[in-house]
């Protein structure tokens, strides 16, 4: 979703005719979007505005958006006088205003949270590469004692079905083969169809894949919540809706689960997989972890490898628990210590890493199409993405946007090489 604001904020400012610094050249504006999930990612932001400071004492223009910006807003401005404009997620339709100020001398702060009148006032999308984000909600409201996003982001708000379809649409035609659908919990996106009807996003999965030259469809990121029978029966009847699910669990222990305000317990999660998995058998499945939530103890911790087993995933993400400012988490009894939290996130990502490996070498000799993102390093070697979200090199005659057949011959932790057998689409 960062990636997304990013290319939607560029965009915008291209509209006011304010083009990317080339590589290597010192920028005359500098917008750093950020991340407030973790205490790292929000201290990075501090660093970064340092790094701005050139030789002669000066800096460039400086925006602060994103998450950080909406939590400290006006403790930014007070800690970072080099800062010119804080702008929330919801607001970042208002920089060209900003900027207008800043070029004056003054200083400003936008953290209001005007959902729909953002993407509104976004420009058209006219370029985009062969794999583009859509965003189709915003917003939280599961509330889980750990999380930040329904302050920073808001309640969870449905951008219309028509403007998504039309969006999606605009996308295609400007060079898009594959969509993946954005949200905090957007697999909680609701609508009306054409008809009127209330409907799900895996009625938005179903019309979107009646775009002709639409390959390629995802979704992230999900809630276990929100896994509705249509959604999972989807994954068994839209050839467009890529193999691929990202359903973070959090934890493998009920009591801690319970702890973080998850609405599910470890067997109802493992019952959702399961019901995917009776309908996709070559479904990937990805997830979310954290490691030493306030009171885990060494036996809940053993639960969320457990877990793992149980499941074994292709791809995941995991972090140690950061507590953030305001969320119930943070005063918690039983705050696990850090040297505690470090060895439990090795062992864990180390049974990640054995997993996504044996998903990869399971993949091998497998025939499948491969959309072509970019060059690789060596002449003639092209990467893309498998079908289950992996990275695959394979070096012939193709081209970015491409989807080519390729045969899997190798794996490793982190990538695929395949060979290429005929172009599927060019």
């Amino acid at each position: 979703m960062n990636v997304y604001d990013g290319e939607r904020m560029a965009e915008l400012l291209a509209e006011q005719g304010i083009s990317l610094a080339p590589e290597g050249e010192e920028a005359d504006l500098v917008v750093l979007n950020t991340c407030h999930i973790r205490e790292k990612a929000a201290e990075k932001v501090y660093s970064d505005i340092g790094r701005l400071r050139r030789e002669d004492g000066t800096s460039p223009l400086i925006a602060v958006a994103g998450c950080v910006a909406q939590a400290e807003g006006e403790e930014i401005m007070k800690r970072a006088p080099a800062v010119s404009m804080v702008v929330g997620p919801q607001a970042y339709h208002r920089l060209p205003g900003m900027i207008a100020e800043a070029v004056d001398g003054r200083r400003a702060v936008d953290t209001d949270m005007p959902a729909e009148m953002k993407f509104d006032a976004l420009p058209a999308r006219r370029k985009v590469g062969p794999s583009a984000f859509l965003t189709v909600q915003e917003g939280c409201d599961k509330f889980c004692t750990y999380c930040v996003v329904p302050y920073t982001r808001g309640a969870e708000v449905s951008r219309p079905f028509k403007d998504l379809i039309e969006e999606a649409a605009k996308l295609v035609d400007a060079g898009a083969r594959e969509i993946t659908l954005l949200g905090q919990n957007v697999n909680a996106w609701m609508g009306e169809d054409s008809k009127g009807c209330s409907v799900g996003l895996d009625s938005l999965a179903r019309e979107l894949s009646k775009l002709a030259d639409l390959h390629r469809i995802r979704y992230t990121t999900s809630h276990p919540n929100d896994m509705t029978e249509g959604l999972i029966a989807a994954h068994g009847e839209l050839e467009k809706l890529m193999p691929f699910l990202h359903l973070p669990v959090q934890a493998g222990s009920d009591r801690v689960l319970k702890a973080m305000n998850r609405s599910h317990t470890r067997d109802s999660y493992l019952k959702i997989l399961e019901r995917v998995r009776a309908v996709r058998p070559d479904i990937a499945l990805s997830g979310d972890f954290i490691v030493g939530f306030p009171g885990e103890t060494d036996a809940e911790f053993e639960e969320t490898l457990s877990l793992v087993d149980a499941v074994g995933y292709a791809q995941c993400f995991s972090f140690k628990y950061s507590p953030r400012p305001g969320t119930p988490a943070a005063t918690m009894d039983g705050q696990v210590p850090v040297e505690v939290m470090d060895e439990r996130l090795q062992r864990l990502q180390a049974a990640l890493n054995r997993d996504q490996l044996a998903f990869n070498n399971a993949s091998v000799g497998k025939r499948c199409s491969v959309l072509v993102e970019r060059r690789g390093k060596y002449e003639g070697q092209w990467l893309g993405k498998s079908p289950w979200l992996q990275s695959v090199h394979f070096t012939g005659d193709a081209a970015i946007g491409d989807l080519v057949e390729v045969e899997l011959t190798e794996a490793g932790g982190n990538s695929l090489a395949g060979r290429l057998l005929q172009a599927a689409h060019a």
